[in-house]
């Protein structure tokens, strides 16, 4: 083995966390020893303990925040003392040269001074989210207070990594200038679809209800991730615009998933609306291989501007045009395979939707082109390359010199 590696996750189960497995899976694959630790799932990745394709996972129970900031406070709480119990049981069985710590939230850097005060553990920070910009974004107030305590809280993970994995360039940016990284230490490693496992499959007629067209989301459902939206955008296109042609499937869970079926029955739309929640890849590629256009309604806030959403390239790894708000990092994964709207205008957005819908040559072009982008850039054998070079990185920096931790 080349090293043994320690992914540290909060977030999702894994292998749930698809960006998460495919990092397991390909470091495993290059030689590596990897330990997954992060919470239990709900109905899927229940066992404590498990070894999958190479990959071993050791899990905590871990119940969701709810009701704000102390809500969040009570889970983090919860899941730094499993993560750093289960880390410590690991490290007696064994050496561990690098922890991988992914974000939310950003306290992991706790763990990796730890390993490294008992072991001489080097520290990776894998940033998923920009956690400031995302407690921002969700909570309009007492916003002031949390996002300086995160600022905080993401400057001691900076001074405490090595090396630092983003998502996109905004990212990479950011862990630059804020984060006062060495700009050779900040590697961008995309989240990307697996080509090989995420294909596109028979149209299903059956999942339009008896309806001309196909709308499809795929993602979290989250405060910030805009999905009422989508919602209020498709009661204007059917109240307003008068198109009743179309149903739409709303594939994903969150902890605003019960908010937006309600709100679809409020809007009175819940009859061309769908929300099966989770569910299998079988389904993903049966549903967007039907979809004659996908939604990426995250609305422009400070998070989600400079956010990669992995929904745009999955619709574009399916061949499938989507509509999205002007956001930067929309704009530059997706490029033409996307109408963008005025940001936050939900007339505009339901106004693109028809437009696509009437418009089935530039479906297809759009649909084309983002394929086409994603083979030739953005797909996950992409990522993967850029992972395991970061990698041969810090594996040859180990022994050597390094920044101080505090």
């Amino acid at each position: 083995m080349k090293g043994h590696i320690l992914i540290l996750v909060e977030n999702l189960s894994v292998p749930f966390d698809r960006r998460v497995w495919q990092e397991g899976c390909a470091l495993v694959g290059a030689g590596y020893q990897v330990t997954v630790i992060c919470p239990q799932g709900i109905t899927q990745d229940t066992e404590r303990e498990t070894t999958i394709d190479g990959v071993r996972i050791l899990r905590y129970r871990l119940r969701a925040a709810e009701g704000g900031p102390s809500g969040y406070l009570r889970e983090y709480s919860v899941a730094l003392w499993h993560t750093a119990r289960l880390a410590i049981r690991l490290r007696r069985e064994g050496r561990i040269d690098v922890v991988h710590a992914c974000n939310p939230p950003d306290l992991f850097f706790i763990i990796a001074v730890m390993l490294r005060v008992v072991g001489g553990t080097r520290s990776v920070f894998d940033q998923h989210d920009l956690v400031p910009e995302l407690f921002q974004s969700r909570f309009s107030t007492g916003g002031k207070v949390l996002y300086r305590l995160t600022r905080i809280l993401e400057r001691l993970t900076y001074m405490c990594a090595d090396a630092v994995i983003s998502t996109n360039e905004s990212y990479r940016r950011v862990a630059i200038e804020r984060g006062k990284m060495p700009p050779d230490r900040v590697s961008v490693v995309r989240s990307a679809p697996d080509l090989s496992r995420f294909v596109q499959r028979q149209p299903d007629p059956d999942l339009r209800r008896g309806k001309q067209y196909l709308g499809a989301y795929l993602g979290v459902m989250g405060p910030q991730d805009g999905v009422d939206y989508a919602l209020r955008a498709i009661a204007h296109l059917h109240n307003a615009i008068g198109r009743t042609d179309t149903h739409f499937i709303f594939m994903g869970g969150g902890d605003a998933f019960n908010d937006m079926v309600a709100l679809s029955v409020d809007l009175g739309i819940s009859d061309i609306v769908e929300f099966p929640g989770r569910v299998p890849d079988e389904f993903v590629e049966r549903c967007l291989s039907t979809a004659d256009i996908c939604l990426s309604p995250d609305p422009k806030n400070p998070l989600n501007d400079v956010s990669t959403m992995n929904k745009v390239v999955e619709y574009m790894a399916m061949a499938r045009p989507l509509v999205s708000f002007e956001l930067v990092e929309a704009r530059v994964s997706a490029g033409a395979a996307a109408a963008y709207v005025p940001a936050n205008d939900e007339a505009a957005f339901a106004a693109a939707i028809n437009e696509l819908l009437d418009d089935p040559d530039r479906r297809i072009e759009m649909g084309g082109y983002g394929r086409d982008r994603v083979e030739r850039e953005l797909s996950w054998d992409t990522s993967r390359e850029h992972l395991l070079d970061f990698y041969a990185g810090v594996f040859a920096r180990l022994g050597r010199d390094r920044r101080p931790i505090l």
